[in-house]
Protein backbone atom coordinates (compact mmCIF):
# COMPACT_ATOMS: atom_id res chain seq x y z
CA UNK A 1 0.00 0.00 0.00
CA UNK A 2 2.90 2.37 0.74
CA UNK A 3 4.00 2.10 -2.90
CA UNK A 4 0.81 3.96 -3.90
CA UNK A 5 1.90 7.12 -2.05
CA UNK A 6 5.46 7.50 -3.29
CA UNK A 7 6.45 10.63 -5.20
CA UNK A 8 7.19 8.62 -8.37
CA UNK A 9 3.72 6.99 -8.27
CA UNK A 10 1.95 10.33 -7.77
CA UNK A 11 4.04 11.99 -10.51
CA UNK A 12 3.20 9.19 -12.95
CA UNK A 13 -0.48 9.48 -11.98
CA UNK A 14 -0.46 13.23 -12.73
CA UNK A 15 1.20 12.55 -16.08
CA UNK A 16 -1.48 9.98 -16.94
CA UNK A 17 -4.32 12.35 -15.97
CA UNK A 18 -2.87 15.08 -18.20
CA UNK A 19 -2.36 12.66 -21.11
CA UNK A 20 -5.97 11.47 -20.74
CA UNK A 21 -7.24 15.05 -20.73
CA UNK A 22 -5.34 15.95 -23.91
CA UNK A 23 -5.98 12.77 -25.93
CA UNK A 24 -9.57 12.18 -24.76
CA UNK A 25 -10.35 15.69 -25.98
CA UNK A 26 -9.24 14.64 -29.49
CA UNK A 27 -11.56 11.60 -29.40
CA UNK A 28 -14.41 13.81 -28.22
CA UNK A 29 -13.90 16.23 -31.13
CA UNK A 30 -14.15 13.38 -33.64
CA UNK A 31 -17.32 12.03 -32.00
CA UNK A 32 -18.93 15.49 -31.99
CA UNK A 33 -17.99 16.21 -35.62
CA UNK A 34 -19.27 12.87 -36.92
CA UNK A 35 -22.60 13.19 -35.05
CA UNK A 36 -23.36 16.87 -35.58
CA UNK A 37 -25.54 16.19 -38.65
CA UNK A 38 -27.78 13.65 -36.86
CA UNK A 39 -31.20 14.38 -35.33
CA UNK A 40 -31.09 15.05 -31.57
CA UNK A 41 -32.18 11.56 -30.48
CA UNK A 42 -29.80 9.77 -32.87
CA UNK A 43 -27.00 12.15 -31.90
CA UNK A 44 -27.17 10.95 -28.28
CA UNK A 45 -27.02 7.34 -29.46
CA UNK A 46 -24.07 8.17 -31.72
CA UNK A 47 -22.15 9.94 -28.94
CA UNK A 48 -22.76 7.04 -26.52
CA UNK A 49 -21.84 4.43 -29.15
CA UNK A 50 -18.70 6.39 -30.07
CA UNK A 51 -17.58 6.66 -26.44
CA UNK A 52 -18.29 2.95 -25.91
CA UNK A 53 -16.29 2.05 -29.04
CA UNK A 54 -13.36 4.17 -27.82
CA UNK A 55 -13.46 2.48 -24.40
CA UNK A 56 -13.58 -1.05 -25.88
CA UNK A 57 -10.77 -0.28 -28.32
CA UNK A 58 -8.60 1.04 -25.48
CA UNK A 59 -9.15 -2.15 -23.49
CA UNK A 60 -8.28 -4.22 -26.58
CA UNK A 61 -5.07 -2.28 -27.25
CA UNK A 62 -4.22 -2.30 -23.54
CA UNK A 63 -4.21 -6.11 -23.42
CA UNK A 64 -1.84 -6.25 -26.42
CA UNK A 65 0.49 -3.35 -25.61
CA UNK A 66 0.97 -4.14 -21.91
CA UNK A 67 2.38 -7.53 -22.97
CA UNK A 68 4.42 -6.29 -25.93
CA UNK A 69 6.24 -3.45 -24.15
CA UNK A 70 8.26 -6.05 -22.21
CA UNK A 71 9.88 -7.19 -25.51
CA UNK A 72 13.30 -5.56 -26.20
CA UNK A 73 13.25 -2.59 -28.62
CA UNK A 74 9.44 -2.29 -28.59
CA UNK A 75 9.66 0.53 -26.03
CA UNK A 76 11.89 2.34 -28.52
CA UNK A 77 9.26 1.81 -31.23
CA UNK A 78 6.50 2.94 -28.85
CA UNK A 79 8.53 6.00 -27.87
CA UNK A 80 9.10 6.99 -31.51
CA UNK A 81 5.37 6.57 -32.23
CA UNK A 82 4.61 8.75 -29.21
CA UNK A 83 7.05 11.44 -30.39
CA UNK A 84 5.23 11.47 -33.74
CA UNK A 85 1.87 11.76 -31.96
CA UNK A 86 3.17 14.65 -29.84
CA UNK A 87 4.50 16.60 -32.85
CA UNK A 88 1.16 16.15 -34.67
CA UNK A 89 -0.64 17.36 -31.54
CA UNK A 90 1.30 20.62 -31.20
CA UNK A 91 1.28 21.34 -34.96
CA UNK A 92 -2.48 20.89 -35.18
CA UNK A 93 -4.31 18.48 -37.44
CA UNK A 94 -6.86 20.69 -39.20
CA UNK A 95 -6.65 18.55 -42.30
CA UNK A 96 -7.52 15.42 -40.32
CA UNK A 97 -10.46 17.12 -38.63
CA UNK A 98 -11.83 18.35 -41.95
CA UNK A 99 -11.76 14.75 -43.19
CA UNK A 100 -14.21 13.78 -40.42
CA UNK A 101 -17.49 14.50 -42.17
CA UNK A 102 -20.87 14.87 -40.55
CA UNK A 103 -23.39 12.18 -41.43
CA UNK A 104 -27.18 12.09 -41.58
CA UNK A 105 -27.10 8.29 -41.18
CA UNK A 106 -26.45 6.86 -37.69
CA UNK A 107 -24.60 3.69 -38.88
CA UNK A 108 -22.25 5.74 -41.08
CA UNK A 109 -21.56 8.19 -38.24
CA UNK A 110 -20.76 5.31 -35.86
CA UNK A 111 -18.47 3.69 -38.46
CA UNK A 112 -16.59 6.98 -38.93
CA UNK A 113 -16.14 7.26 -35.16
CA UNK A 114 -14.92 3.65 -34.82
CA UNK A 115 -12.29 4.07 -37.57
CA UNK A 116 -10.98 7.34 -36.08
CA UNK A 117 -11.10 5.94 -32.53
CA UNK A 118 -9.04 2.91 -33.58
CA UNK A 119 -6.10 5.21 -34.34
CA UNK A 120 -6.51 7.60 -31.42
CA UNK A 121 -7.22 4.89 -28.83
CA UNK A 122 -3.95 3.21 -29.82
CA UNK A 123 -2.20 6.56 -29.28
CA UNK A 124 -3.80 6.95 -25.86
CA UNK A 125 -2.90 3.45 -24.69
CA UNK A 126 0.74 3.79 -25.84
CA UNK A 127 1.00 7.12 -23.97
CA UNK A 128 -0.60 5.78 -20.78
CA UNK A 129 1.52 2.60 -20.90
CA UNK A 130 4.66 4.73 -21.20
CA UNK A 131 3.68 6.95 -18.26
CA UNK A 132 2.68 3.93 -16.12
CA UNK A 133 6.23 2.46 -16.45
CA UNK A 134 5.05 -1.11 -15.98
CA UNK A 135 2.85 -0.34 -12.94
CA UNK A 136 -0.38 -2.30 -13.55
CA UNK A 137 -2.45 -0.22 -11.11
CA UNK A 138 -1.46 3.03 -12.84
CA UNK A 139 -2.23 1.51 -16.23
CA UNK A 140 -5.73 0.47 -15.11
CA UNK A 141 -6.35 3.88 -13.47
CA UNK A 142 -5.32 5.62 -16.70
CA UNK A 143 -7.72 3.57 -18.81
CA UNK A 144 -10.53 3.95 -16.26
CA UNK A 145 -10.08 7.74 -16.21
CA UNK A 146 -10.19 8.05 -19.99
CA UNK A 147 -13.77 6.76 -20.28
CA UNK A 148 -15.54 9.32 -18.03
CA UNK A 149 -13.36 12.04 -19.55
CA UNK A 150 -14.69 11.01 -22.96
CA UNK A 151 -18.34 10.80 -21.95
CA UNK A 152 -18.72 13.62 -19.41
CA UNK A 153 -15.83 16.04 -19.73
CA UNK A 154 -15.29 16.09 -23.48
CA UNK A 155 -16.98 19.42 -24.22
CA UNK A 156 -15.37 21.08 -21.18
CA UNK A 157 -11.92 19.81 -22.20
CA UNK A 158 -12.21 21.05 -25.78
CA UNK A 159 -13.52 24.46 -24.63
CA UNK A 160 -10.63 24.79 -22.17
CA UNK A 161 -8.05 23.92 -24.83
CA UNK A 162 -9.71 26.30 -27.32
CA UNK A 163 -9.56 29.10 -24.75
CA UNK A 164 -5.97 28.39 -23.67
CA UNK A 165 -4.14 26.95 -26.73
CA UNK A 166 -0.85 26.95 -24.79
CA UNK A 167 -2.16 23.85 -22.96
CA UNK A 168 -1.59 21.89 -26.19
CA UNK A 169 2.11 22.75 -26.04
CA UNK A 170 2.33 21.61 -22.42
CA UNK A 171 0.54 18.41 -23.40
CA UNK A 172 2.86 17.85 -26.38
CA UNK A 173 5.91 18.47 -24.18
CA UNK A 174 4.62 15.95 -21.64
CA UNK A 175 4.10 13.33 -24.34
CA UNK A 176 7.64 14.01 -25.57
CA UNK A 177 8.95 13.55 -22.02
CA UNK A 178 7.10 10.25 -21.63
CA UNK A 179 8.39 9.09 -25.05
CA UNK A 180 11.99 9.92 -24.13
CA UNK A 181 11.71 8.09 -20.81
CA UNK A 182 10.10 5.12 -22.54
CA UNK A 183 13.04 4.86 -24.96
CA UNK A 184 15.52 5.26 -22.09
CA UNK A 185 13.99 2.39 -20.11
CA UNK A 186 13.94 -0.13 -22.98
CA UNK A 187 15.77 -3.35 -22.08
CA UNK A 188 18.12 -3.23 -25.06
CA UNK A 189 18.95 0.46 -24.52
CA UNK A 190 19.59 -0.21 -20.83
CA UNK A 191 21.83 -3.18 -21.58
CA UNK A 192 23.97 -1.67 -24.34
CA UNK A 193 23.99 2.07 -23.62
CA UNK A 194 23.21 2.76 -19.97
CA UNK A 195 24.71 -0.11 -17.97
CA UNK A 196 28.22 0.85 -19.13
CA UNK A 197 27.90 4.33 -17.58
CA UNK A 198 28.94 5.21 -14.01
CA UNK A 199 26.33 4.24 -11.41
CA UNK A 200 25.73 7.90 -10.52
CA UNK A 201 24.64 8.66 -14.09
CA UNK A 202 22.54 5.57 -14.83
CA UNK A 203 19.48 6.78 -12.92
CA UNK A 204 19.63 10.23 -14.54
CA UNK A 205 19.73 9.00 -18.15
CA UNK A 206 15.96 8.25 -18.53
CA UNK A 207 15.11 11.71 -17.11
CA UNK A 208 17.64 13.36 -19.44
CA UNK A 209 16.11 11.49 -22.39
CA UNK A 210 12.68 12.62 -21.23
CA UNK A 211 13.83 16.26 -21.22
CA UNK A 212 15.36 15.74 -24.68
CA UNK A 213 12.08 14.25 -25.95
CA UNK A 214 10.08 17.23 -24.64
CA UNK A 215 12.56 19.69 -26.19
CA UNK A 216 12.44 17.83 -29.53
CA UNK A 217 8.64 17.93 -29.67
CA UNK A 218 8.43 21.65 -28.86
CA UNK A 219 11.34 22.53 -31.18
CA UNK A 220 10.11 20.49 -34.15
CA UNK A 221 6.55 21.69 -33.55
CA UNK A 222 7.61 25.36 -33.62
CA UNK A 223 9.72 24.79 -36.75
CA UNK A 224 6.90 23.04 -38.63
CA UNK A 225 4.34 25.64 -37.55
CA UNK A 226 6.52 28.50 -38.80
CA UNK A 227 7.15 26.68 -42.06
CA UNK A 228 3.42 26.09 -42.62
CA UNK A 229 2.64 29.74 -41.80
CA UNK A 230 5.24 30.89 -44.35
CA UNK A 231 3.80 28.51 -46.94
CA UNK A 232 0.33 29.98 -46.35
CA UNK A 233 1.46 33.62 -46.61
CA UNK A 234 3.89 33.12 -49.51
CA UNK A 235 1.46 32.38 -52.41
CA UNK A 236 -0.64 35.56 -51.97
CA UNK A 237 2.48 37.78 -51.89
CA UNK A 238 3.87 36.03 -54.97
CA UNK A 239 0.55 36.51 -56.75
CA UNK A 240 0.53 40.22 -55.85
CA UNK A 241 4.10 40.56 -57.14
CA UNK A 242 3.16 38.96 -60.45
CA UNK A 243 0.09 41.19 -60.76
CA UNK A 244 2.18 44.33 -60.12
CA UNK A 245 4.72 43.20 -62.75
CA UNK A 246 1.90 42.67 -65.27
CA UNK A 247 0.50 46.14 -64.55
CA UNK A 248 3.94 47.76 -65.00
CA UNK A 249 4.45 45.81 -68.22
CA UNK A 250 1.09 46.89 -69.62
CA UNK A 251 1.77 50.54 -68.70
CA UNK A 252 5.18 50.55 -70.40
CA UNK A 253 3.74 48.82 -73.46
CA UNK A 254 0.85 51.31 -73.81
CA UNK A 255 2.92 54.43 -74.81
CA UNK A 256 4.98 52.41 -77.28
CA UNK A 257 1.87 51.12 -79.01
CA UNK A 258 0.42 54.65 -79.03
CA UNK A 259 3.54 56.02 -80.77
CA UNK A 260 3.37 53.24 -83.29
CA UNK A 261 -0.20 54.09 -84.15
CA UNK A 262 0.64 57.80 -84.40
CA UNK A 263 3.49 57.09 -86.86
CA UNK A 264 1.28 55.12 -89.17
CA UNK A 265 -1.36 57.85 -89.23
CA UNK A 266 1.06 60.53 -90.42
Amino acid sequence: MDSYFTSSFLLSLLQIVWIDIILSGDNAVVIAMACRGLPERQRRIGVFAGALAAALLRIFFAVIISQLLAVPLLKVVGGLILLHIAVKLVCGEAEDESAIQEHSSLPRAIWTIVVADAVMSFDNVVAVAGAAKGHDALFIIGLALSVPLLVVGASLITRLIDRFPVLIWFGGGLLGWVAGEMIGTDRLVQRHLIEGLPAALQGAVPHAMGALGAALVVGIGLLLKRRSERAITRPPSAAVGRAEADVRGSRSAAPASGLGRGGTQT
